[in-house]
């Protein structure tokens, strides 16, 4: 059995008293250029806005470098208040480089309903800090829809997007990353297993050399203390590398469920999440996200 091993110095981010914008930090999507690993993490402020933040880790722990200013702010309509005190903003950034641009997979959500959207940045100005973003806004109108990864990669001549309309995992397709394709299930939820109650994307895809390793969570729904509650833990599956529909294996157990007490309790509990992994010297960090 595959089991993921903790960080024994967690959390390696915290927020910032000094900073307004950073209530709470968590939610990192990762990638790594120039052997450092680069995260951008969503921070819940004050005013229960979402924006995102940036550090880096040369080792994968320890926090080297971290920005004092957002570097990517709530602007297109879908990331406006219309619900009054909800929590709305830009969540869950997820990234994938493909030639000279990383693109970033986000949540974007008014407090009424959250979508699916893209923004893109050159490499050079990434690693500049010039924060450039060009923006391709919702991909999926009017839909809710979360955990949405873009594939490194086009497969068979077309970009490949996973993403989750509840309760399960659906692909669709682009020629262009601005045109998609109707959604397709994927992956299902399983009854009577951990992964029974809904199932969404950690970070995109890692090719190996015959296959996709694909990190995902899933949610079990189970009584906690009396009352029914939803138990949060990741698990992987692999998919053919030349067709994203194909699960060639999927895990009966998780590789990381929610033990400790930062991970059973907090602003929501029992909950273990990520939204980015990368390999680095061989080793595979699961950058996780506990509230």
């Amino acid at each position: 059995m595959i089991t993921l091993k903790r960080y024994n110095k967690n959390p390696i981010l915290k927020p910032i008293k000094s900073h307004p914008w950073e209530k709470y930090v968590y939610n990192c999507g990762a990638i790594v250029l120039d052997n450092k690993v680069h995260i951008i993490y969503r921070a819940l402020g004050r005013d229960n806005v979402s924006r995102l933040g940036y550090a880096s880790s040369k080792d994968g722990f320890k926090i080297d470098e971290r920005l004092d200013k957002p570097v990517f702010l709530p602007q297109i309509e879908a990331e406006q208040p219309m619900v009054k005190f909800s929590n709305t903003g830009v969540e869950d950034p997820r990234l994938t480089r493909i030639r000279d641009r990383i693109y970033m997979i986000y949540v974007a959500t008014d407090g009424r309903i959250a979508q699916v959207a893209m923004a893109s940045i050159k490499v050079k100005d990434f690693l500049e800090k010039q924060w450039n973003w060009r923006r391709q806004g919702v991909i999926f109108p009017d839909r809710d829809n979360r955990n949405a990864v873009l594939f490194p990669e086009k497969i068979n001549g077309k970009y490949v997007l996973y993403h989750r309309l509840k309760p399960n995992i659906w692909v669709s397709y682009s020629p262009d990353l601005k045109k998609w394709s109707a959604p397709k299930i994927v992956m299902r939820v399983r009854k009577g297993m951990w992964d029974d109650f809904k199932i969404g994307a950690a970070g995109p895809p890692i090719k190996l050399k015959n296959k996709w390793l694909f990190i995902y969570h899933g949610v079990e729904r189970r009584k906690i203390w009396g009352k029914r509650g939803g138990v949060y833990g990741l698990g992987y599956a692999f998919i053919d590398v030349k067709n994203p529909e194909k699960v060639l294996f999927r895990s009966k157990q998780p590789i990381l469920q929610p033990i400790k007490d930062y991970e059973k309790k907090g602003q929501v509990p029992n909950v273990v999440f990520s939204c980015g992994a990368v390999i680095k010297e061989k080793k595979t960090f699961c950058l996780l996200w506990w509230r």
